[in-house]
């Protein structure tokens, strides 16, 4: 088999496409030819060695060795073996997963499989399925949009923020998208955002955005922010919240947000702030998948792919990711 794999942390340089026994499936495992894997900025982050010294990414890692280490953290294919005490997959079933996926076949353990439904290509599977549910959990659950609310999505044009502003439109909610550029807004509105705040613009720096927010929203405020950047957003996000808003945190694009005072949240309207991600709503996964092929078929949500590369060219994807040239997904085919 072959596999993007690092022996130190670094650009993307360290990357090496290396050649590797392909496994052979245990206790149960099984063996997922992969057939697309999904570029996320948590591959940029592991990369990097932004993950160490955090204990949930240590945790979530089961005490692999530090190096070398595959990239990637998720990937669709279809499962070629199985190994003894497999019940719930077979060989021949397409398949999605979470875990090392920049390479040709990943021995895996079968619970972490889920299938592909009838439907979904390869490559839409790759790109949404599981940021769909993410999406699907954030809007539906960490904070359930009802009809009406003002939602505000920073990184609006990435994958999960494209998928977000969809999700929260087939909520009711009525969609603030923050994007870097008039190019990227297109995006944005293609995905229904009912206004589009462009963060370069000179008087729309973080405290502009803010001030953009309340002015879109008749000085109120938002009911909730969607935020995948962390540190850089984190004052505007708290300054566009109405009183007794939520700001959800899904990831740190441009740093961990640093630790602030409780009473910070009093004095802003009485907020609220979750960091979270998809575990608390996994037991969700089976209903959102009944409902993902027909929102797709109804024209309610679409999955944009920009750009795919060979395994070979995972580097220049993480280059392109890095100069933020990326609207929707860049997926790897091995």
């Amino acid at each position: 088999m072959k596999a993007i794999r690092i022996h130190a942390y670094g650009g993307p340089e360290v990357m090496r496409l290396e050649e590797l026994p392909t496994p052979v499936p245990g206790p149960a495992q099984a063996l997922v030819r992969v057939r697309a894997a999904s570029v996320n900025f948590l591959d940029i982050q592991k990369r990097r060695g932004e993950l160490v010294g955090q204990a949930f990414y240590q945790r979530a890692a089961g005490g692999e060795p530090e190096f070398p280490a595959i990239l990637g953290s998720q990937g669709v294919g279809i499962v070629e073996a199985i190994g003894p005490e497999v019940k719930n997959v077979r060989v021949g079933d397409r398949v999605a997963f979470w875990g090392s996926s920049y390479t040709t076949h990943a021995a895996l353990p079968s619970v972490r499989l889920i299938g592909i439904p009838d439907g979904l290509s390869f490559e839409q599977a790759a790109a949404g399925m599981n940021q769909g549910f993410l999406a699907y959990a954030f809007t539906h659950f960490a904070y359930p949009i009802k009809p009406g609310d003002w939602c505000l999505i920073q990184a609006a044009a990435g994958g999960i923020g494209l998928l977000l502003c969809q999700m929260a439109k087939i909520r009711g909610g009525r969609v603030i998208g923050v994007t870097s550029t008039e190019e990227k807004a297109k995006f944005v509105r293609d995905a229904s955002a009912d206004a589009v705040i462009i963060s370069k613009q000179p008087d729309s720096k973080q405290a502009g955005i803010a001030k953009e927010a309340r002015r879109i929203t008749d000085s109120r405020g938002v009911s909730v922010v969607y935020d995948g950047v962390g540190k850089d957003t984190f004052e505007a996000n708290l300054d566009s919240l109405a009183p007794a808003g939520y700001l959800v945190i899904y990831g740190q694009s441009s740093g961990y947000v640093p630790p602030i005072d409780l009473m910070t949240l009093q004095e802003k309207g009485s907020l609220f702030i979750t960091r979270t991600n998809g575990l608390p709503y996994v037991k969700e996964y089976p209903h959102y998948l009944e409902q993902l092929v027909p929102w797709i078929e109804q024209g309610k949500l679409s999955i944009r792919v920009d750009r795919t590369y060979p395994l070979a060219d995972a580097a220049q994807a993480h280059a392109a990711f890095e100069r933020r040239e990326i609207s929707g997904r860049a997926l790897l085919l091995p």
